[in-house]
């Protein structure tokens, strides 16, 4: 379940997310991406957070695995990630209604 970065499938194509090598999160609605939070989709937030990240003047490395690992849940940020596509429909449908 480890995550480096995640990408969408294709430039223009945001239906799927790219988790890892083996893993493809398909089928998201556009209206996923209207939740915005802080001017930035919560998805995306969430992409761009839960990756691997090296400091440029430190040289210290961000792993979010490390929380998952060190807390026995190797799903975890898989599972946020499904969980925010959820969070994200729901609240765009009660916004609409």
């Amino acid at each position: 379940m480890i995550v480096e970065k995640m990408r969408f499938a294709g430039k223009d194509d945001r239906t799927a997310i790219l988790y890892n090598q083996s893993i493809t999160v398909s089928g998201i609605p556009q209206e996923a991406y209207d939740y915005v939070v802080n001017g930035r989709s919560a998805i995306e937030w969430v992409m761009d957070r839960y990756q691997v990240k090296v400091g440029k003047g430190s040289g210290i490395k961000n792993d979010p695995n490390d929380w998952a690992r060190e807390h026995g849940q190797p799903r975890y940020i898989l599972d946020l990630l499904l969980g925010l596509i959820t969070v994200s429909l729901e609240t765009m449908k009660i916004v609409k209604g």
